[in-house]
């Protein structure tokens, strides 16, 4: 059963008492008639002028004007409010279009605006009247995306990516004509802000993200403003599992594995998994050579850093919430291979090196992206028998759980205070000495003050 939050319901009256009428639209309307619950509530109020609408609006909570070309009211954080509104292409971009609000319009017109017909449909939350001019209720049913309008569907390029990223999120397919179309469209007129918005839910929303990834692929998309995906296309991969070794494949297994695995992280940790998970493979396309009758690919996690890169400024992702996100992905796409490298030496490999790896990447971060892909080589076309484990990425978390760097690396033990209470003054000399001293102790070498203060001593004397 479906539940309205209570300023849901008061705003619908509210505007009723005005003489107008506010209809819920777009995806928490689909998502109720899924069963689903919505979190955001869209309105599209008729009746009633922008100046009455924000009036009616003020009393309710918080209003704040958002948008770029027209006016929508934004009501705390969970609802928007706009009046029906046309749009004329007027210039090319993504923003070219002139656009004009009218109270007055009929449903059909106001809906005839939406992308999608799964996304254009009207409820009157007073009465339970659904309003479905485009038939969007039986492709909900046949769970399939189908443009509302071919004749205008083409003019707004982002509908390319809101098409690959709902595909994702809602499992449906995406009829054939919409399909042509998509294939048709420039869309590198996109701003970089507009491209993260729709790879961001394709990614993090989706459980499968593959599903939206493919269309990416199929709709020409990677081709036009990801070269570096598309790069991964035809690329063999070294290992003999994949009959037809196509780096691009694995890629879209490994990212639906690492999906399964960020659900208890924060959202900049999710964002840096998915995205190393993604990238992780980059490198390849530089590195993949025939050797001694064997497929190679050497040294294609240092080869990935500058491709990932590129890939990253084209989203213009730095840091999210005071998170290096940027820091994190480049450094998961070097180290991909570390938990697997450790693992094959673990009889020898001292805890120093895990310690060591701690200050240059988020250990129980590296832990999923290898995770990730080492099970993204079990494609389903692979006999069982054959599949890779995660044998050497669990005891890769094992040992970094451990010595307690699974998040971070150890906290120096040793600090500027406890040297300038040795009667030493502040130098370059003092650098010097901490670094030593904490070399010594990520070595396990020094494990207490004590020791710390006697080793910044040795060196003092030597």
């Amino acid at each position: 059963m479906i539940s309205y939050p209570d300023k849901v319901i008061e705003l619908a009256k509210a505007v009723r008492a005005r003489g107008g009428r506010a209809l819920l639209v777009g995806g928490c309307v689909r998502d109720e008639l899924m069963g689903l619950q919505p979190k955001d509530w869209d309105f599209e109020v008729y009746g009633i002028d922008p100046d009455s609408l924000k009036e009616i609006l003020e009393p309710l909570g918080s209003v704040n004007a958002v948008g770029e070309v027209f006016t929508v009211y934004k009501l705390d954080r969970d609802i928007d409010v706009a009046i029906p509104r046309r749009e004329k292409k007027v210039s090319k971009g993504h923003r070219g279009f002139e656009v004009e609000g009218d109270p007055s319009m009929s449903y059909e017109e106001a809906s005839r605006r939406r992308d999608f017909t799964v996304n254009s449909i009207l409820k009157d939350v007073l009465t339970g009247e659904v309003i479905d001019c485009y038939d969007g209720r039986e492709d909900i049913k046949a769970e399939v995306l189908r443009m509302v309008s071919k004749d205008t569907f083409a003019e707004d390029s982002l509908r390319v990516l809101r098409a690959a990223q709902f595909a994702a999120r809602l499992g449906f397919d995406i009829e054939a004509e919409t399909v042509s179309i998509c294939r048709e469209i420039d869309v590198t007129d996109l701003p970089s802000e507009r491209i993260w918005g729709e790879l961001e839910k394709l990614l993090l929303k989706a459980e499968k993200p593959s599903k939206g990834l493919k269309w990416i692929y199929d709709f020409g998309v990677a081709e036009q403003i990801f070269p570096e995906m598309e790069a991964l296309v035809g690329v063999e991969q070294e290992e003999e599992w994949h009959p037809e070794g196509d780096v691009d494949v694995h890629t879209l297994l490994v990212v639906d594995e690492a999906r399964k695995l960020i659900d208890d992280l924060d959202y900049p940790r999710q964002v840096a998994v998915m995205l190393g998970a993604l990238c992780h493979d980059f490198g390849k396309p530089a590195t993949t050579e025939f050797i001694d009758g064997r497929i190679r690919s050497l040294a294609h996690d240092e080869a990935g850093i500058e491709p990932t890169h590129s890939f990253l400024d084209r989203l213009n992702i730095h840091t999210l919430d005071g998170f290096d996100v940027r820091k994190q992905v480049v450094a998961l796409v070097r180290d991909h291979l570390k938990p697997g490298m450790f693992y094959k030496v673990r009889d020898e490999i001292g805890d120093g090196a895990f310690r060591r790896l701690a200050r240059k990447v988020e250990p129980d971060l590296l832990y999923r992206v290898a995770r990730a892909d080492s099970l993204g080589r079990n494609a389903p076309w692979i006999p069982k028998e054959k599949w890779f484990d995660a044998v050497p990425q669990e005891w890769f978390l094992s040992r970094v759980k451990e010595l307690e760097v699974e998040k971070r690396p150890p906290e120096p033990i040793l600090k500027g205070r406890h040297l300038i209470s040795m009667g030493l003054e502040p130098s370059k000399q003092f650098g010097s000495i901490l670094n030593s001293v904490y070399e010594r102790q990520l070595d396990g070498e020094v494990t207490t003050l004590d020791q710390g203060i006697a080793a910044a001593k040795l060196l003092l004397k030597e």
